[in-house]
């Protein structure tokens, strides 16, 4: 007789020899025990988990002639039939050779007649998903109202891939892949029954490359029983099996999250030479890192599929870098693989995945980061060397809250001087509620302090942050005028930029501005003549007239006044009260106490002020 794999040798025959899927069996056994057994079962899972396997369990325990409730029995005549193969009553079809609507037509032909011995007919399907449309349209009445005596069994790896027509009539159980502790125990039942000794570091091996699947698992038993005496080392499963040594990942691992170049470098070197696959290697370098990652999260150990002495040694290797170091490297591994697929030069591309991976470093976490900011701003800067001149203009100079620039609040820009030869320190700003010590008036307070009239001289107020006494407030010195600096325009050059500018903003403005005959520019006036008055009257309202000034005030950087010139009147008469409120708003944002403070600090001047809408 020839020989019979072990796959085969040790397929279950019984619920009880099923190993891994706990739930289905309860399930399938309660439903024979209170005869509530749906007429058509789908079984899904990925390969080698019992699919096939349970549906012919089910068969015979359907047909089982015992009268016992641990169905079957396999001692009747119908399980010894159903196990031998010989049941005429039990059709099992493969659904990639036979998937077309012929076949079909002659199943449903087959299933009218009443079974020969035994109580049922079992039709099983396997790998049902490669039916055609058509087949499983003619399978769908027969399907949804079979024949009393029919029973379908359907088995497949792709779920995806059948119609949600036949899912519906279908009672489905998805079978999950077997934990690494299951395979580890049924495959010493199978070692032992075969009196061989297999070391726990080699059968671990063996359960990795399973990744959960039984029939796999014991095809590579069945390999290495055939090569080895009676007992099997971990390097015989590594030298027959092609697989990357534990040992070398975890040293690479290790070399890596440390920062050791020669050590990571060395040892992929004596990996290459050993011709290792390297899709095969990046793969259980990645897995090796995402169990480092899985073990620094609480409540995921559940999620580590392992020996238990392969975890512990994966905790002594991460347990000095905290989650964010492991997850930045893990992110930058899959990175170098996904480069590795495009690229000529596998492995100088990998070499230089694991230098970057190297330079990366510790991951400091923000929480961290920001305690160490709250440190220095509360403790550390009392000790920052503060040269005399900065420390005496940080004590003049008024204070204002960020929150007197709000959102609302038109905005100034400040042109920054250039550098001088000293270096310009910061000076310290204290808070509202510190108490600050009180400074004498100066000797000439009597005397109003004089705007500096050059462009880049530096301005001081005397503002003392404590409240004044009465008496004081005569004596305090007011905050001098900062003059601005803009780049002007020229009415007659730039008008027709001007009306672009209020093109982008207000079309029907530009348009209007476009009637004018002449724009002068007269004793700080822009005097806009009109020869039919209708033109402009639309631009004369007080509203549209107080945005135009706005407008003109923030293209021309002037003080300029909107005066509208018309054949009969030599003033327009409007209330010059509105139209004067952008002048106003102009001044006081460059007297502003911010803005007077930033041109301190940065040594800088006040360039263009906007106040106007800044698009249309």
């Amino acid at each position: 007789m020839s020989y019979l794999v072990l796959a085969r040798k040790y397929r279950p025959q019984i619920f009880a020899e099923v190993v891994g899927q706990a739930p289905v069996v309860k399930t399938l056994q309660n439903s024979l025990l209170h005869q509530r057994i749906a007429h058509a079962i789908l079984f899904s899972g990925v390969r080698g988990v019992g699919k096939t396997t349970l549906a012919r369990i089910m068969a015979k325990a359907i047909n089982c002639e015992a009268d016992t409730d641990s169905k079957p029995c396999n001692e009747c005549s119908s399980c010894s039939q159903i196990t031998k193969g010989q049941s005429l009553d039990l059709h099992e079809i493969d659904g990639a050779s036979n998937r077309g609507i012929q076949e079909i037509r002659e199943l449903k032909e087959k299933i009218r007649f009443l079974p020969t011995s035994s109580k049922y007919k079992i039709i099983i399907i396997d790998e049902v998903h490669m039916l055609t449309t058509e087949a499983f349209n003619a399978l769908l009445k027969t399907l949804e109202e079979p024949p009393a005596h029919v029973y379908f069994m359907f088995a497949t790896t792709e779920l995806h891939k059948i119609p949600i027509t036949i899912l519906s009539r279908c009672q489905r159980y998805e079978l999950k892949r077997v934990p690494a502790v299951e395979l580890t125990t049924h495959f010493e039942k199978i070692a032992q029954a075969e009196n061989i000794t297999i070391e726990p570091a080699a059968l671990s091996l063996i359960v990795r490359e399973a990744g959960g699947s039984v029939r796999d698992g014991i095809s590579l038993l069945d390999q290495m029983f055939a090569y080895g005496d009676t007992t099997i080392s971990h390097k015989d499963v590594i030298e027959v099996l092609g697989l990357t040594d534990r040992d070398i990942i975890l040293t690479i691992t290790k070399a890596l999250l440390e920062g050791d170049r020669a050590t990571a470098l060395k040892t992929l070197e004596g990996a290459f030479e050993y011709g290792i696959d390297l899709k095969r290697f990046t793969s259980d370098l990645l897995e090796c890192m995402r169990n480092l990652l899985l073990i620094k999260m609480p409540d995921c150990g559940e999620l580590i599929d392992l020996p238990a002495e392969e975890i512990t040694q994966l905790q002594e290797i991460g347990g000095a870098f905290n989650f964010e170091t492991l997850h930045l490297k893990l992110s930058l591994m899959m990175k170098a693989t996904e480069e590795l697929r495009y690229t000529s030069q596998p492995r100088i591309a990998l070499e230089t995945a694991f230098l970057k991976i190297i330079e990366a470093g510790s991951v400091v976490p923000v929480s961290e980061l920001l305690g160490q900011v709250t440190s220095l701003l509360q403790g550390d800067t009392s000790s920052a060397a503060v040269t005399a001149e900065t420390a005496e203009t940080a004590e003049k100079k008024p204070t204002s809250t960020p929150a007197e620039m709000g959102s609302g609040q038109p905005s100034a820009t400040v042109a920054k001087k250039k550098p001088e030869a000293e270096l310009y320190e910061e000076p310290q700003i204290p808070k509202a509620n510190d108490q600050v010590e009180e400074l004498p008036p100066p000797e000439d307070a009597d005397e109003p302090p004089l705007a500096s009239t050059e462009p880049f001289a530096e301005t001081a107020g005397a503002d003392d942050l404590a409240p004044p006494d009465a008496e004081k407030e005569d004596k305090m010195e007011s905050p001098p005028v900062i003059a601005p600096h803009p780049h002007t325009h020229d009415v007659r050059r730039d008008w027709d930029d001007f009306i672009e500018y209020v093109k982008d903003r207000k079309v029907w403005m530009a348009k209007d501005l476009q009637l004018a005959e002449t724009a002068r520019e007269k004793d700080g006036e822009l005097h806009l003549h009109y020869n039919d008055p209708v033109t402009c009257t639309l631009l004369r309202n007080k509203e549209n007239r107080k945005l135009l000034t706005t407008f003109v005030l923030d293209f021309f950087q002037k003080d300029l006044s909107v005066r509208f010139i018309l054949p009969d009147m030599t003033s327009n008469g409007d209330d010059n009260g509105d139209e004067e409120n952008p002048h106003l708003q102009r001044q006081q944002l460059v007297q502003n106490p911010l803005v007077q403070m930033t041109v301190e600090i940065f040594n800088g001047q006040v360039g263009d002020i906007r106040i106007g809408p800044r698009s249309r």
